[in-house]
């Protein structure tokens, strides 16, 4: 050790602090100016990249996908009565279920020592894979081998708006980027004509709300932008009322000049947002009907999906998803609300199934008849699973339902890569806890981001003192699923 290195080890704080220049104001002062700057890397390298901030992008390794369409079934579907057949929980039924299995699990609507509530329908093996499949989604049975089953996933959230923000955005608060703002910040946009990450709602509501797609601290055209059901398809779009395209043309042109300029001079990437905004906004005048009209479609298509093209459905927005990748869209987020059964699980489930499952197998179909189904990665599910035990409460007049259960879940994938006709992953004999190839929220996150080219440990984003990430300082490639 040299004799400056050891008269440094004898130096008071207050000497250091003296010796270097900085009071405690400039320290503070400092980390001040840090935390406003430093997603920035400098002023020149910012103003380039900013001035396309939508540019395609390689990925850290060759991709399996391209796109992504995430059918998000809000409020928790229950994976017993769905995919995960359990005879030995019927056989407990109206029995407590072990203590020791339970292992102190504390519930919001129901006792520990709640009695079991068996199978509500009927399974039954399906396809060359012999997967095992309820009753009431006998479109999807059709097309088994093509997908790929996980019945071990588990979340840390018990509560739907941070079980959700946890599944879209790593964290179970708001304030954090999206699983689709992490991916076009990571690759760009494939598109000119048409948002890169789109999200669509055919439910009743979002728990976690538009958190579930917010870029967070990343720049905000990485956002998701909201498709309607009804009505202009996107807000704030169509013309004012004697503006023609030449006027509003010339009008983007200076405003898009005006932005350019302030861009140039601070290098804030919400400019570049701005620009990009307004530039989308232009050309989704005419990109954005055309996506909605489904004229082109075949009746043949229409039926297989089961679509009404007049009519908002779930089924719609899978066809229009399945448009959307075919024109570039690199990540589409499709949520169906409604899956919250705390009474009535049969009734529950018969409704949504009846909702949603045509329209689920037909985008599996239709992807695969076109050769999308490859670049293309399709998942199912919610944002946990349900209670092996029974929910029944005369105060708040349920019965027959099950409560929140963050130990085990249900999720399916298709194309992108991974395994079709493989059911992955294994519960108790009782459906509680996973016993077999646990797969927690942030591996599944990492899996996506791997099929897409993206290395979830080095796509980072500097923010507030230090390297965030979308599956924050966990996560794993669940490499057997894939092919």
């Amino acid at each position: 050790m040299s004799p400056h290195e050891q008269s440094r080890l004898h130096l008071t704080r207050r000497a250091f602090l003296h010796d270097s220049g900085l009071g405690l104001g400039r320290i503070a002062l400092a980390s001040l100016l840090a935390g406003a700057w430093e997603p920035r890397a400098s002023h020149a390298a910012t103003t380039a990249a900013a001035a396309d901030p939508l540019a395609p992008k390689p990925g850290h390794f060759a991709p399996h996908a391209k796109s992504v369409i995430h059918l998000f079934m809000a409020g928790g579907p229950s994976h017993l009565d769905l995919f995960d057949f359990k005879p030995q929980l019927a056989k407990f039924e109206g029995k407590p279920i072990p203590p020791e299995v339970i292992g102190g699990q504390r519930y919001a609507f129901i006792r520990a020592d709640a009695a079991a509530l068996g199978p509500r329908f009927k399974f039954d093996k399906h396809g060359q894979c012999g997967a095992e499949i309820a009753e009431v989604m006998p479109h999807l049975a059709g097309v088994v081998d093509d997908i790929c089953i996980v019945r071990s996933l588990r979340t840390d959230q018990f509560n739907h708006a941070p079980a959700q923000i946890f599944l879209n955005t790593g964290f179970a608060q708001p304030g954090r980027p999206s699983m689709g703002s992490w991916v076009t910040y990571g690759l760009g946009a494939e598109t000119r004509d048409l948002p890169a990450y789109v999200v669509m709602s055919t439910g009743s509501g979002i728990s976690g709300g538009a958190a579930n797609w917010s870029a967070g601290f990343l720049p905000t055209v990485h956002a998701g932008v909201r498709l309607r059901n009804s009505g202009d398809p996107i807000l704030n779009v169509s013309s004012p009322a004697g503006i023609d395209r030449e006027a509003e043309r010339a009008t983007f042109d200076v405003i898009g000049q005006l932005n350019r300029a302030r861009l140039d001079a601070i290098a804030d990437p919400e400019i570049a947002t701005r620009i990009a905004s307004y530039e989308m906004a232009y050309r989704l005048q005419s990109s954005a009907p055309e996506l909605m009209d489904l004229k082109s479609e075949t009746q043949a298509t229409l039926d297989m999906y089961g679509v009404d093209p007049a009519k908002p459905s779930f089924a719609r927005a899978c066809l229009l998803a399945r448009r959307m990748v075919e024109r570039g869209v690199r990540f589409v987020n499709i949520y169906h609300e409604g899956w919250d059964a705390h009474s009535d699980l049969v009734g529950n489930h018969k409704k949504n199934c009846g909702e949603t499952d045509q329209g689920a197998a037909a985008l599996v179909k239709d992807l695969r008849q076109r050769g999308l189904l490859d670049a293309t990665l399709v998942i199912w599910g919610g944002e946990f699973g349900r209670t092996p035990m029974i929910e029944s409460n005369v105060a708040l007049k349920r019965s027959l339902g099950r409560d929140h259960h963050p130990q085990a879940f249900s999720v399916w994938l298709a194309g992108g890569g991974v395994k079709p006709g493989l059911t992955y992953g294994r519960t108790d004999e009782l459906g509680f806890n996973i016993v077999e190839n646990q797969v927690h929220v942030h591996d599944l996150q990492a899996t996506v981001l791997n099929q897409l080219g993206l290395d979830h440990e080095r796509l980072t984003f500097r923010y507030a003192g230090r390297d965030f990430r979308l599956t924050d300082v966990h996560g794993r490639v669940v490499r057997d699923i894939l092919a």
